[in-house]
């Protein structure tokens, strides 16, 4: 495994040099968003004790690996999500649990492999014909069980009316959209549909989608709770359509497409800008950072879990370099996503972490830091991290996979097992080759066939598409 390096020993490197850098290392051209020098990451030592924590569970929508300036970027700030790294954890080599939207939150809410749900093989979920199914344990229901309150706000995608909702699958309060996209101030989704919600009811709200969520999350966090949360807040930014707060001229645009019957309207493939995005993802921390202020203002930030992700690689408009590949692929670019953790009573900030992780191993761990237990039908694709993370205990090395329609990949250490849609396969070590440029197929045969028949036979249990 690669040593990982600081913000502050990559601000000068050359941009033509990061190609040759670990598959740990920022992107390199960019100025440090910071002066302090991270270090690997250790347990808090002596042990600290906390009660159960409440968990805050962020996620951004389509933002790439290296959109915030805490990961690189040489053109994005986003000082508050830089400064939760700070405060926490900053993990380089976490990944989500597939390559689009739905699959990855199937992963996380399940704690399992999309393709073990008929839901989850939808790459994503475009209509009304599949969803999460309400008898599938849950995060939330897990938790719910444990003494848990549950609360959603934001984008679920996984599943529709009158079949599928957050209420059904183990969260006590829903607020957000049911779709994949939505225009952000009339709320108009994909089909034409009005898509804002409250439990199953619609709600009614016009202003800019991200000044929603965020004063909802506040409120929630804000709250004189009785018993610990769950609150997984769901951003639909950076998301197309590339609309940011004040675009009203381009939103009536966008509206007046959709109901003419233009289903491609929200897609937005003849706007948008590397500026736009960047207003976007700029907003985005704000938002975040006002939903930490309130949750520092409640009095609950020590035993508070914060956890920050995104939900897939970027799209269009995202800054992935090193990466190769962007949402879709199962290219680094397609799945490695920005991750932070911090939670203060128990682990210590300033702290980098290399060890590669993905979306079920997050929902392993939560459920575990919370005393939770998984159904023991439906268990756990996950690998608990808690011991890792409170005590020092080593990760044994294991398998992150991933399937998607017309690709597969398999991580084991460095090493990475990769067949694209051209049909052959690959072979890269990351930690020299975090672009996967230097295939070594040719001359690893044996490692090759030993992760190739590792995926095939975690493929053999999955349903088929």
């Amino acid at each position: 495994m690669s040593t990982p390096l600081s913000r502050r020993a990559l601000g000068g490197v050359a941009a033509g040099a990061a190609a040759a850098l670990g598959a740990t290392a920022p992107a390199a051209q960019a100025a440090p968003a910071t002066d302090e020098q991270e270090r690997p990451f250790r347990a808090a030592h002596p042990r600290r004790h906390s009660r159960r924590p409440n968990i805050l569970f962020i996620l951004g929508d389509d933002l790439g690996w290296a959109d915030l300036s805490s990961y690189g970027s040489p053109h994005i700030r986003t000082p508050h999500l830089d400064r939760l790294a700070r405060e926490g954890v900053r993990f380089t080599d976490a990944y989500s649990g597939s390559a689009t939207c739905s699959p990855t939150r199937f992963s996380l809410y399940t704690g399992r492999y999309p393709g073990r749900t008929k839901g989850g093989l939808a790459e994503p979920i475009a209509d009304k014909s599949v969803g999460l199914e309400p008898t599938h344990p849950t995060l939330a229901s897990l938790l719910r069980d444990s003494g848990y309150a549950t609360a959603l706000i934001g984008k679920w995608h996984c599943g529709y009316l009158p079949d599928y909702s957050p209420t059904r699958s183990g969260w006590d309060e829903f607020f957000g959209n049911f779709g994949g996209a939505l225009e952000y101030y009339s709320k108009l989704g994909l089909g034409g549909e009005y898509d804002l919600y409250e439990g199953d009811a619609e709600y009614k709200d016009l202003r800019y989608y991200t000044r929603i969520l965020t004063e909802r999350a506040s409120e929630y966090v804000s709250r004189d709770h009785d018993k610990p949360w769950l609150l997984n807040l769901n951003f639909t930014t950076p998301h197309w359509p590339w609309i940011a707060d004040g675009d009203k001229e381009a939103s009536d645009e966008i509206v007046r497409r959709i109901k003419a019957g233009d289903r491609s309207a929200l897609w937005h493939q003849d706007g948008g800008s590397i500026e736009k995005y960047k207003e976007m993802v700029e907003d985005l921390d704000r938002s975040i950072g006002q939903v930490l202020k309130a949750l520092k203002r409640s009095g609950q930030e020590q035993d508070t879990l914060v956890f920050f992700a995104s939900d897939n690689g970027g799209e269009r408009f995202s800054y992935n370099w090193p990466l190769a590949g962007n949402k879709g692929s199962l290219q680094e670019g397609g799945i490695r996503v920005p991750s932070i953790l911090r939670w203060p009573a128990r682990i210590d900030g300033g702290q980098v972490s290399d060890l590669p992780v993905f979306t079920p191993d997050w929902t392993a761990t939560l459920l575990d830091l919370a005393g939770a237990r998984p159904h023991p039908a439906y268990p756990l694709d996950g690998t608990s991290l808690a011991g890792h993370l409170l005590r020092g205990a080593e990760v044994p090395e294991r398998d992150l996979f991933w399937r998607v329609r017309g690709e597969r990949a398999l991580r084991r250490g460095d090493w990475k097992y990769y067949r694209g849609k051209s049909g052959r396969d690959q072979l890269f070590r990351l930690s020299e080759d975090a672009r996967e440029q230097a295939d070594r197929a040719p001359f690893e045969q044996a490692r090759l066939a030993e992760l190739r028949t590792a995926w095939e036979r975690i493929d053999t249990g999955l349903l088929r598409y």
